[in-house]
């Protein structure tokens, strides 16, 4: 499913038309980012949990040359799914 399909699926599930279905998952995404750029938590009771993490920096090697890179400390999202989602994707 593409970013077109969930907006579609959105609006026949709420009823809401199409651009407000599309409106809100684009400020629902924006809200999201930039929680996690302020490095805080969202959290979907069930569903899930946004978060960031921190990588250190590190050595690495290059698999065709055998060469060695730095790789610089950076932050990530992550997500730690929710028991109700873990649940139905098994099922």
């Amino acid at each position: 499913m593409n970013k077109a399909e969930f907006i579609d699926a959105v609006a026949s599930k709420t009823g809401l038309s199409k651009k407000d279905a599309k409106a809100a998952l684009e400020a629902s995404l924006e809200t999201i980012t930039e929680t996690l750029a302020k490095k805080e938590t969202v959290s979907f009771i069930g569903f899930g949990t946004f978060s960031t993490s921190e990588r250190a920096a590190r050595v690495a090697r290059v698999p065709g040359t055998g060469a060695e890179v730095q790789v610089p400390a950076t932050t990530v999202a992550k997500f730690k799914v929710g028991k109700a989602l873990k649940d139905a994707v098994k099922a």
